[in-house]
């Protein structure tokens, strides 16, 4: 009799550790190559070589997103590595991964975006990641409904939950200027029922400011789907990808003096690959070039300030978002299941 309740907790351990156990490592085995470059302007070139191929770093996740590179010398606790770490988030399993040059995977911070004890929805863990000018690693967090920095002592501090005494819906991504503002968007992908669900406060999806001394400004609900979002090197540019399927576009709002942002101006739009190949304008990263590098219907799109497409790096399958190494040598993708790199030129 006493037999049975050991066998059964053993197997209840198993069963435990099977659904904990961290993402395969692809680091150790031989890389698995995926992908082709598709040209279609010659100054793609400079920035993949014609038969560049992305190699898969580690996979076994649910869905990746929120990649970010923290160099080597970071004020972030656990990314002191000499050659730097890349952070990203696993949104359904309310982690955030981190993955080291020649360690490979493992847990960063769980939970990375709801702290509640309750089941909240598919996708309550942390999304968009970045650093603020003081190097502290700043999350977009679903299931909180927030932004929040990660302090030095290892607890989170609540940026900003609520514009004028509503909650937010749930913040996507973020990118902050060198003046240390922070632009952020506010679909409701992280609520359990998006649009429709009872808990939401705010009747539009919005794109907001949050300056400095801590004020909140609504930039624009033109964008019924806003999500990636990006600035351009020049601190002039504000650009958003929209994940609507009626309208996936990415644009661009001149940034004025005031922080305040003039009249959208449309640079790509993915309608007509999205028949061919899952997804659309999700995530981006901007080179210092100001090319745009944008993850879409099945890949990266590399698109120039002007909305010239240069060319895309097809995956075939949903891929989110990407970013850049502080060298700009590598290009990193989270690509649904899976994250993924590739060699610039």
């Amino acid at each position: 009799m006493k037999i049975i309740p050991s066998l059964l907790g053993t197997c209840v351990f198993a069963l435990s550790a099977l659904l904990v156990s961290p993402a395969r490592d692809a680091e150790a085995e031989s890389p698995r190559m995926i992908g082709r470059v598709e040209t279609l302007q010659p100054e793609l070139e400079k920035f993949f070589a014609p038969d560049a191929k992305m190699e898969v770093l580690a996979g076994g996740f649910t869905w990746t997103e929120g990649p970010l590179w923290v160099p080597s010398g970071s004020q972030v606790d656990g990314c002191q590595s000499d050659a730097g770490c890349l952070l990203f988030s696993d949104i359904p399993r309310n982690t955030i991964f981190r993955w080291t040059p020649g360690q490979g995977i493992d847990t960063f911070l769980t939970p990375s975006g709801y702290t509640g004890v309750s089941y909240y929805g598919a996708e309550p863990g942390s999304n968009g990641l970045a650093l603020d000018p003081s190097g502290r690693l700043t999350m977009c967090e679903h299931g909180d409904r927030r932004l929040s920095v990660l302090t030095s002592g290892g607890g989170k501090k609540t940026l900003v939950d609520r514009f004028e005494g509503k909650r937010l819906n749930s913040p996507n991504d973020l990118v902050f200027d060198r003046a240390g503002n922070v632009y952020f968007t506010d679909p409701p992908y992280g609520l359990p029922r998006r649009e429709k669900d009872d808990r939401r406060e705010l009747d539009f999806c919005g794109v907001y400011r949050l300056s400095t001394d801590g004020e909140l400004s609504l930039l624009t609900t033109e964008m019924v789907r806003p999500n990636g979002i990006g600035i351009s090197p020049d601190q002039e540019t504000l650009y958003i990808a929209q994940s609507d399927g009626q309208r996936p576009v990415v644009v661009a709002f001149p940034i004025q003096a005031d922080g305040k942002l003039g009249p959208l101006r449309e640079l790509a739009n993915a309608k007509r690959f999205m028949s061919d190949m899952p997804g659309a304008f999700d995530g981006m990263a901007v080179h210092s070039s100001g090319t745009l590098f944008c993850s879409g219907p099945g890949g990266i799109y590399v698109i120039t300030p002007e909305g010239e497409l240069l060319g895309r790096m097809i995956t075939g399958g949903r891929v989110s978002n990407c970013t850049f190494d502080q060298d700009e040598k590598w290009l990193y993708i989270t690509a649904d299941k899976e994250l993924c790199r590739i060699k610039m030129e």
